[in-house]
């Protein structure tokens, strides 16, 4: 049965890929991706989020598990028993309701910018026109320039063209910032949310955990082809302490401080004269430590007090999950 709008667009279940020789680069996973949701997978190099997301995309089978993308099985062909020939079923359903970024395209390197999105186009039910994609990102003024000609970047602004031609309900980008500047990278992200706000979903995997945090409506953070944390932004960065970095005061020392358990801090580190104090009370925490300051009669100088941001939760996730590993295998 084709989805409809109050279910799952994409649904993962206990998702297996095994490679040549038995690596397993996915191991069991399980998420969801609803209508009209940026979805983000995030991981290290090797973690397994290209290998997920050709499996969304039905370029490879799962070696266990279950894939369906707008309620079929993107790799499967053929027709079912019981099911009418005339609907589309599989990847017939899937492929033209898709789009697809990969981390690479492959293009002529002759053909024109224009030509390329011509060629693309025939290639696509209900092609959006060429040239409307290529104003969407930016490329309209480089319609006559050859492929081979244009900067990394502009190559990735390409690839994202001709993944928007068929006007796509479930779009899958795959890094698709890399080799873009600062302002190529802001005008992707006003695009992506546009997207969004029209309806589409996005999944997409990145390196740049900021720009997780500004898209992402949910995420996963993987790790050696498994889940180690997910959900939004805010919950996944609430696991991770927050910090008070401070300079301590002329005669004064650690011990002169208010209880750190009192403070609600769950460890610090000091080096020379500078404290840093990890807390999930934030706000307790500021408080005391500057009410104390205050009847002292003393500047913390150097203060710095700060939520953790998701670049910390992916560090500590990561540290988290190799220190386990490492547990295990010594334990073994």
């Amino acid at each position: 049965m084709d989805i409809n709008e109050h279910e799952h667009v994409i649904e993962v279940t206990d998702l297996r890929r095994v490679y040549g020789g038995g690596f397993e680069a996915v191991r069991g996973i399980t998420f969801s991706v609803d209508r009209g949701e940026v979805f983000a997978l995030l991981g290290t190099n090797g973690a397994g989020k290209t290998s997920t997301v050709e499996l969304l995309e039905g370029l490879a089978e799962p070696a266990a598990g279950h894939v369906r993308v707008l309620g079929h099985d993107p790799y499967a062909m053929g027709v079912p028993p019981g099911r009418a020939k005339s609907r589309p079923w599989g990847r017939a359903a899937v492929r033209p309701r898709t789009g697809v970024m990969l981390q690479e395209g492959g293009f002529p390197s002759e053909l024109t910018v224009a030509e390329t999105a011509r060629m693309w186009a025939g290639c696509v039910s209900g092609a959006r026109p060429p040239l409307e994609v290529l104003d969407l990102v930016g490329l309209a003024g480089k319609a006559d320039v050859r492929v081979k000609q244009l900067s990394g970047g502009e190559r990735r602004r390409l690839d994202l063209a001709l993944a928007l031609l068929g006007d796509p309900e479930v779009l899958f980008l795959d890094e698709p910032t890399t080799g873009l500047d600062a302002e190529g990278r802001r005008d992707t992200w006003e695009l992506v949310r546009g997207l969004r706000d029209n309806g589409t979903t996005v999944l997409l995997t990145t390196h740049y955990l900021e720009e997780a945090e500004s898209l992402a409506d949910r995420l996963a953070i993987l790790h050696q082809g498994r889940i180690a944390a997910a959900g939004t932004p805010a919950e996944v960065t609430a696991a991770q302490p927050s910090r008070i970095t401070f300079e301590l005061p002329e005669g004064y020392f650690l011990g002169d401080l208010p209880p750190l358990g009192e403070l609600g801090v769950s460890g610090h580190e000091v080096e020379g004269r500078l404290v840093r104090l990890r807390t999930h009370r934030l706000q307790w925490a500021a408080t005391r430590l500057l009410v104390w300051a205050e009847q002292a009669g003393v500047e913390l100088r150097r203060l710095d007090v700060r939520s953790a941001s998701l670049e910390e939760a992916f560090l500590g996730i990561a540290r988290e999950a190799a220190e386990t590993a490492g547990t295990k295998e010594y334990a073994a």
